[in-house]
């Protein structure tokens, strides 16, 4: 039952769009939106010249219009919106249209879709692609396409993003029909990577983390310089001990040779003084 809800409601809004655009089209039609308020129902029209929506005598067209949609289409209270389209080259159902009244005027359907991409693409859409289908060349039906710039064809991007318009016109040859789907400047895909550039306070950041490591490493010097200034003193100090106890040791054996000297001395003249008396006695 719910599957079903949604099917009607689709299809009253087609009928609803279709009506509007038959009614409209001098106007500029851009495509309308519906919301349901506990008030009403809320019917957004876009168009490019909004007063012909509205109408001479103080709404005399919207008047009419509001009638319609509450007695044929089965609206509760509706209440119709103008709004006035900020950007018309961005928008698809009115560059479709514009592409079938020049179509209509005679001129050449590769002047005009080349002509509009231009207009599409200067008013800053990333992509933009016009389909032309129909006996454009002869008596043979053929489909001309025109594509620039970058366009989404399939996915969730393609959905969200691209905006598709759809216009006809009846020529001598037959009836053309006139697809437009256009990237719109504001749209930003999934797989967009942005490279910002660095900012003041991200250098002077860097600054700060540069000056605070220099001083780490100087104070990191600082501590060097002073344990090997220690270690310096400490080798002073175990050289000065050993010099110490070098020396006392050459005082000590200085001494022993003196003492040695002068037992000697003492022993040669006792043998002297030996000899001396036994050369006397004798």
């Amino acid at each position: 039952m719910i599957e079903k809800d949604f099917v009607t409601e689709g299809l009253r809004r087609t009928k609803i769009d279709e009506y509007l655009e038959n009614e409209l089209e001098r106007a500029g039609y851009g495509g309308m939106d519906v919301q349901v308020t506990p008030l009403g129902t809320m019917v957004v029209v876009y168009a490019e010249r909004p007063g012909m929506v509205i109408g001479r005598g103080g709404g005399k067209t919207v008047r009419a219009i509001t009638q319609t949609l509450k007695n044929d289409f089965d609206l509760d209270n509706p209440q119709v919106e103008v709004k006035e389209v900020d950007v018309p080259e961005l928008n698809p159902k009115i560059m479709a249209y514009k592409i079938a009244s020049m179509l209509q005027r005679g001129m050449h359907f590769r002047r005009v879709a080349y002509s509009t991409i231009r207009r599409i693409m200067g008013a800053g859409a990333q992509g933009v692609e016009v389909t032309i289908s129909g006996k454009i060349r002869g008596s043979r039906s053929a489909v001309a396409k025109f594509v620039e710039g970058y366009i989404k064809k399939c996915g969730e991007p393609s959905t969200r993003f691209v905006k598709e318009g759809f216009a006809t016109v009846q020529l001598k040859p037959g009836v053309l029909g006139i697809f437009v789907r256009i990237m719109p400047p504001e749209a930003v895909l999934p797989d967009k990577v942005d490279i910002l550039p660095p900012t003041l306070e991200s250098s002077e950041e860097s600054e700060e983390s540069t000056s605070n490591e220099v001083v780490i490493d100087l104070e990191v010097d600082d501590v060097s310089d002073a344990k090997v200034a220690e270690e310096e003193v400490e080798i002073d100090e175990v050289e000065l001990e050993e010099l110490e106890e070098l020396e006392e040791i050459d005082s000590e054996s200085e001494d022993e040779i003196a003492d040695e000297e002068i037992s000697e001395e003492s022993e040669e003249s006792e043998k002297s003084e030996k000899a001396l008396n036994e050369t006397s006695e004798g």
